[in-house]
């Protein structure tokens, strides 16, 4: 494995067998045992399925199961579609009670995962942390309390916690307010070195930085609401009084800790929107430029702050000021001294509720921290080099052949990631006999369920037909990929996993309903 840093079935259809009862050995017996039978047919497939292709020439498809509909169905769709002309399509099919393969097309062939890297970061997580996993961020003091007077620093110590709000900063003002601080005579102090001091994975493009899917990793941070992209502010633009003025800007929690410059302008009734909301590459200034009309809906961006700890610190300054108490000393990042002594703590959700916003809405910030959490864990060292080797020893232990694996970060951001089709769906398979599994599945976005905490990134997709509640899977999506992997279960009452990745799709919308036609597909038998 590089790390950074530096099959078959005959019949009618594949789906009419009988369900195998037992352990995950004897059910691996079994695979074994039906897939000996076809070892010559597989051996020459998987032959053929390596021939070089010309450029121009369509993907053949392996397919271990010859002449069943949906075999047909798939070939057809994989074959002969002008969207994956010059594309690779691995598509990888299991039984969900043995695991055994009843389609592959290249589902051998290492491919850029996208967001379907963060079913192993999940599933890592689970097994390292564990299901009731909870961030803890701290408030220290040094020095003394006379009376109403801190003699001291007060200190606010994060541990990776990326669920923060405004109202838990609020909390910890008025605890001290409760105590009787009125007054600190001291620095306020924010630590983040439970983690290290590296920002961004390190393939990380320097122009997705400004947005709330490429924010920084800090162990003190803060979210503007519950979808907790931590990190990040929202910027609202709303139409100004009348044209020729400029529109009202508000951000989501209020902050100084931005600069914003206005150059944007409000235009009469009718005439068309066009807007930009962008931080400045790595500044603190937000610049809006533009034109709204008079009659234009808001717009609004989730913009990724220049250094999570001084936007945190921030906040609770202003929640010490909304309590009464004043801060006569300055604003720091530092570590905690020893001897420093706690005040009060905060725990996060447990790590089985937070997997709903992590892997529902694709939340890249929490598959980072998790990595680093898991390395300090583990490791002793809160850092993506420490949290990536957790990650290959664990999903080895899950079942993943770590020989053929590249894995650069836990979000799936980097296009240096590289996971065959057939390694993530082996992965969904090993799950299913881990105690957290139902955390697991219950993590995973539902097709066409238009609530967000259930349908996810899968919400308006899929709407209207068999796979609509019965695909629930993880999607991915950057530039030229798209992905799909996940657990069906068909119109017959069977359950299949799959795993879909299409790599070097030129238009990632038609990417997107090739993904979606196959799960549909598979939902239909």
């Amino acid at each position: 494995m590089q790390l950074f840093p530096h099959t078959g079935y005959k019949g009618n259809s594949p789906f009419k067998k009988e369900k195998v009862k037992g352990n995950r050995n004897e059910r691996r017996l079994i695979h074994m045992k039906r897939t000996n039978k076809l070892s010559f047919s597989i051996l020459l497939i998987f032959m053929l399925a390596f021939v070089p292709l010309s450029h121009n020439e369509t993907p053949q498809v392996n397919a271990t199961v010859e002449g069943s509909e949906l075999v047909q169905q798939l070939n057809q769709l994989l074959n002969n579609n002008p969207i994956l002309q010059g594309a690779l399509a691995g598509v990888s099919i299991r039984d969900a009670q043995t695991g055994e393969l009843i389609y592959d097309h290249i589902g051998d062939i290492r491919l850029r995962p996208a967001s379907n890297m963060k079913l192993l970061t999940a599933a890592a997580a689970l097994d390292t942390l564990g299901e009731d996993f909870r961030f803890t961020t701290e408030l220290l003091h040094t020095g003394s309390i006379n009376g109403s007077t801190l003699q001291g620093d007060l200190i606010l110590k994060g541990k990776g916690d990326p669920t923060l709000l405004k109202q838990d900063f609020d909390a910890f003002a008025a605890k001290l307010k409760e105590a009787g601080i009125k007054i600190i005579h001291g620095n306020l102090v924010g630590d983040d070195t439970w983690y290290d001091d590296q920002r961004y994975s390190t393939d990380l493009s320097w122009s997705d930085e400004s947005w709330y899917y490429g924010a920084q990793i800090s162990a003190l941070t803060a979210s503007p609401n519950e979808d907790y992209d931590a990190g990040t502010v929202i910027v609202e633009v709303y139409p100004g009084e009348e044209a020729g003025k400029e529109p009202t800007v508000k951000i989501e929690p209020e902050t100084d800790y931005l600069k914003i410059v206005n150059k944007a302008k409000t235009v009469a009734k009718g005439e068309k929107k066009d807007l930009t909301i962008e931080r400045d590459h790595g500044t603190y200034t937000v610049t809006i430029e533009g034109e709204i009309p008079i009659d234009g809906s808001r717009s609004r961006e989730w913009i990724a702050v220049w250094e999570p700890t001084g936007y945190a610190l921030d906040l609770f300054k202003q929640s010490l000021a909304d309590q009464g108490i004043k801060h006569k000393g300055k604003v720091i990042a530092a570590a905690t001294p020893k001897g420093a002594k706690l005040l009060t703590e905060h725990q996060s959700m447990p790590l089985k509720e937070l997997l709903i916003p992590f892997m529902k809405l694709s939340n890249n910030g929490h598959a980072e921290t998790l990595i680093k959490e898991m390395g300090k864990v583990e490791k002793g060292e809160g850092s993506w080099e420490k949290g990536l080797e957790v990650l290959e020893e664990k999903v080895t232990k899950l079942g993943m052949n770590e020989e053929t694996l590249v894995l650069h970060d836990g979000s799936g951001i980097s296009h240096v990631n590289l996971i065959p089709a057939n390694e993530i769906s082996r992965l969904l398979f090993e799950v299913r006999d881990e105690e957290w599994f139902p955390s697991y599945l219950n993590s995973l976005p539902i097709a066409g369920i238009t609530n967000r905490m259930e349908g996810g990134t899968l919400r308006n997709r899929m709407k209207n037909s068999n796979a609509a509640e019965n695909v629930k899977a993880k999607t991915g999506s950057i530039s030229t990929v798209s992905a799909l992997s996940g657990y069906v279960t068909t119109t017959s009452g069977e359950e299949l996993i799959f795993s879909i990745v299409l790599n070097n799709v030129i238009n990632g919308s038609e990417g997107k309903l090739i993904v979606d036609k196959i799960a549909t597909l598979l939902a239909d038998q």
